[in-house]
């Protein structure tokens, strides 16, 4: 129920159907790619071993062929209080795993999880880059983005999109 739930949100938050709270507001996003079985288990163990030193907790589905994706998880901090950190890829970009963070109800604690997260899939996969966050929250769709040196930016005839 609580993957739903997060699911469900993710939507939401796309549609800017609703104000969200300022502690949902995403900071950073980053993409990492995922080839192999081995590396679904290790980036699933990396989130629950970093999670577990903050005393935050994992929540995860693998879609079980049902869904249109094949990793769908959340850090939690509490009992699903707060979502510390949010990693799925999606029918168009299986295997390319977006993982988001938002700032927080304590934007240090936040921040200290992001930080450490993220050096520990960096090091695992050093191909990881970062994705935009564009002036009204949103991270571009797929096809609205180019890979550079420097991580994704938008293609600059979709850019219009994202200024509202």
């Amino acid at each position: 129920m609580r993957r739903a739930i997060a699911l469900l949100s993710l939507f939401a938050l796309a549609c800017g159907t609703a104000p969200q709270p300022k502690s949902n507001k995403t900071v950073a996003a980053y993409e990492v790619t995922l080839r192999t079985p081995d590396d679904y288990r290790r980036f699933l163990s990396i989130l629950e071993e970093v999670g577990k030193q903050r005393g935050f907790h994992l929540d995860h589905s693998d879609g079980g062929g049902v869904e249109p994706f094949t990793i769908n998880a959340s850090v939690w901090r509490g009992d699903d209080e707060e979502s510390m950190a949010h990693a799925m890829d999606f029918q168009d970009r299986i295997g390319r795993v977006w993982i988001t963070f938002p700032v927080g109800e304590d934007p240090s604690q936040a921040a200290d999880f992001r930080n450490a997260l993220m050096a520990r899939i960096k090091n695992a996969w050093p191909s990881t880059t970062s994705l935009p966050i564009m002036p009204n929250g949103a991270i571009p769709l797929t096809e609205d983005l180019v890979r550079t040196e420097d991580g994704y930016r938008v293609v600059a005839s979709e850019a219009y999109k994202y200024q509202r």
